[in-house]
C-alpha cells in the first residue's frame, strides 16, 4: 500500500527547495522516468479506477497496476502491484490474483498507449522523527498518445501538461512524519495543494475523462460506532471536496460552480468543527484560519451569483458601462480567491487539518447519541431565533432577527444534512423543509449583499451609479413582498427532527 503527500512547486521555486535544511547533507539521486500507459479504446480501466502503467528505468522496464483509493487532502493511499518486464508492452500473466481479479470480464488483448509521461526526478530518503520517506522532486511533462498510434509517434501530439511536484512517500514508521516534513518545507518553499496524480492529468488529456466539479459524498456512518471516527470520516470526505475542486478552480476559474463547492466543501469543514468542539474540547486550531480563508473567497461568489443568477432575473435595461465595471469587479475577485487558496498559508491549514485527522478525536459518545444531541441543540437555537422573529416590532429588530434566523437555519441544514444518513431515509423531509427556510430568508441577504457590492461598483465606477441604484431599488421591493414573519413560522412548524424518535 503505497502513502504519500502530493504538493505542486512552482519551477521558479526548486532551486529554494534542494537547499531546504530539511535536505541538507543528503546525497540526492536522479533519473529519468519515461512512463506508459495502457487502456482500451473505451477506457475500461480507467472506469474501474485502475491504472497500468509501464516505467522505463534505466535499461529496464518495470510493470504497475494501480487501484483507486480515495484521497484525504494531500493525502492519498492506494494498492499496487509492481514488477519487472521484458520490453515495452504489458504482461499481465505476472499478476497476483487479487490484481488480475480487478480486470475481469475486460478485454486486456485490446490494450494500448493512451498516454506518456517524462519526467525527471530527484529523490533524497529523509528520516523524521520516526518517520522514513522519500522526498521526490518531479519535473517534466504529461502528453496524449492516440491508442491508433504507434508509441514514437505520441510525441507530435499537442495535447500536453507541464509538471512541477513533490512527493513525499511513506517508507516506514508513522504518516504523520509526512505532514511534519511538509509542513517544514512550507515554511521557506511555496506549495500548492494538488492531489492529482500524472495518471489523472494523462487521462483527461487522454479524453477519458472530463474535468467537473466535485460534490459532496458523505460516508455511511455507523450509529454504534465511536463519535470520533464518525466525525473522522465526515471530515474527510469534506476535505476531499475542497481539495479535489483546486484545481478547476485555478485552470477554469469561469466555471463558477467550482468556487461554489470549494466554499460549500469549507463551510462543511467549519460546520464540523463547531460540532466536535461543542462537546469535547477548544476549537481545533485550524477552524479560525478556515474562517480567514472564507471571507477572502466571499466577494468571488458574491460577484458570481449576482452577476450569473441576480441580474438576469431583474431584467434591468442594458447598460454597457455597468457591466464592464461589474465583470471588472468580478475578475478582480475570482483572481484574489484564486491567490488566497493558492497561498502557502491556505496549503499550511489543510496540512494541519489532514495532520490532525491521523488520530480520531476521543468523545466517549457513540455517533448516534453525538448526533442527536448535536442536532437537538441546534434545532432549539433555530425555534428560539424565530420566536425572536415573531416578536420584532421594529423594521430594524426584525431585520437583525431574520440575519440571525438564517444562520441558525443554515447551521442547523449542514449539520443534518452531514448526519442524516445515520437516521436512513427519515432526514430527507426534514432537509427538504431547512432549505424551504432557507430560501425564504434568501431575499433579504440577496438585498444586503447587492447592496455591498453596487456601493463598491459606484465608488470604483460612478457613472454606473444610477444602474447600481436601481438594482438595490428593485431587490428592496422583492425583500419586502417575499416571506412575511407568518409564514415562516408556519414553514417552521412544519419542520419534524428526524433525530427524535417517532
Amino acid at each position: 500500500m503505497e502513502i504519500e503527500l502530493k504538493l505542486a512547486l512552482e519551477p521558479a521555486f526548486v532551486a529554494h527547495l534542494k537547499r531546504h535544511p530539511l535536505l541538507a547533507g543528503i546525497k540526492s539521486e536522479r533519473r529519468a522516468l519515461h512512463s506508459i500507459y495502457f487502456d482500451t479504446p473505451e477506457f475500461a480501466l480507467t472506469d474501474r479506477k485502475i491504472a497500468l502503467r509501464l516505467r522505463r528505468i534505466g535499461y529496464h522496464w518495470v510493470q504497475t497496476l494501480k487501484a483507486a483509493a480515495p484521497s484525504v487532502g494531500a493525502l492519498s493511499s492506494r494498492p499496487e502491484w509492481e514488477a519487472q518486464v521484458m520490453g515495452n508492452t504489458p504482461d499481465l500473466a505476472i499478476l497476483a490474483p487479487e490484481a488480475l481479479a480487478l480486470l475481469a470480464g475486460i478485454d486486456l488483448g485490446r490494450l494500448a498507449p493512451v498516454f506518456i509521461t517524462d519526467v525527471k526526478r530527484t529523490t533524497w530518503q529523509v528520516v523524521a522523527g520516526e518517520t522514513t520517506m522519500e522526498i521526490a522532486l518531479d519535473q517534466g511533462e504529461v502528453r496524449a498518445a492516440s491508442v491508433a498510434n504507434e508509441v514514437a509517434n505520441a510525441a507530435a501530439n499537442p495535447a500536453t501538461s507541464p509538471i512541477s511536484e513533490i512527493e513525499l512517500e511513506l517508507k516506514a514508521g508513522p504518516p504523520e512524519g509526512l505532514f511534519v516534513a511538509a509542513l517544514s518545507l512550507l515554511e521557506r518553499v511555496p506549495l500548492r495543494l494538488d492531489s492529482r496524480s500524472k495518471a489523472a492529468i494523462g487521462y483527461r488529456l487522454a479524453g477519458a475523462v472530463k474535468m467537473a466539479p466535485a460534490k459532496a459524498r458523505w460516508p455511511k456512518l455507523d450509529p454504534a460506532q465511536a463519535a470520533g471516527l464518525a466525525w473522522t470520516r465526515l471530515v474527510e470526505a469534506a476535505l476531499a471536496q475542497l481539495v479535489d475542486n483546486l484545481p478547476g478552480f485555478f485552470e477554469q476559474p469561469e466555471d463558477i460552480e467550482y468556487l461554489h463547492q470549494v466554499r460549500v466543501a469549507l463551510r462543511r469543514l467549519m460546520s464540523l468543527a463547531r460540532l466536535l468542539a461543542q462537546f469535547t474540547q477548544p476549537e481545533p486550531i485550524w477552524l479560525a484560519p478556515l474562517r480567514e480563508h472564507m471571507a477572502l473567497l466571499n466577494p468571488a461568489r458574491d460577484w458570481d451569483v449576482f452577476l450569473q443568477e441576480t441580474l438576469p432575473r431583474l431584467d434591468l435595461p442594458h447598460d454597457a458601462a455597468f457591466q464592464t465595471g461589474a465583470t471588472a469587479l468580478a475578475t478582480a475577485a475570482r483572481q484574489a480567491a484564486q491567490s488566497a487558496l493558492a497561498s502557502p498559508a491556505f496549503t499550511r491549514v489543510v496540512l494541519q487539518l489532514g495532520q490532525a485527522l491521523l488520530t480520531p478525536p476521543a468523545t466517549g459518545k457513540h455517533a448516534s447519541a453525538w448526533a442527536a444531541k448535536a442536532l437537538e441543540q441546534r434545532w432549539k437555537d433555530v425555534r428560539r431565533r424565530g420566536v425572536a422573529l415573531s416578536e420584532s416590532d421594529k423594521a430594524v429588530d426584525e431585520v437583525a432577527a431574520r440575519h440571525r434566523l438564517r444562520i441558525a437555519v443554515k447551521k442547523l441544514r449542514y449539520a443534518s444534512d452531514a448526519l442524516a444518513n445515520l437516521y436512513g431515509k427519515r432526514g430527507k423531509a426534514t432537509l427538504a423543509g431547512l432549505e424551504n427556510v432557507q430560501e425564504s430568508l434568501g431575499a433579504l441577504n440577496d438585498l444586503a449583499v447587492a447592496e455591498r457590492l453596487m456601493q463598491a461598483l459606484s465608488q470604483a465606477h460612478p457613472e454606473s451609479a444610477f444602474s447600481a441604484g436601481r438594482v438595490v431599488g428593485k431587490l428592496g421591493t422583492e425583500a419586502k413582498q417575499h416571506a412575511g414573519s407568518r409564514r415562516l413560522a408556519r414553514e417552521l412548524a412544519d419542520i419534524k427532527p428526524f433525530w427524535r424518535k417517532p
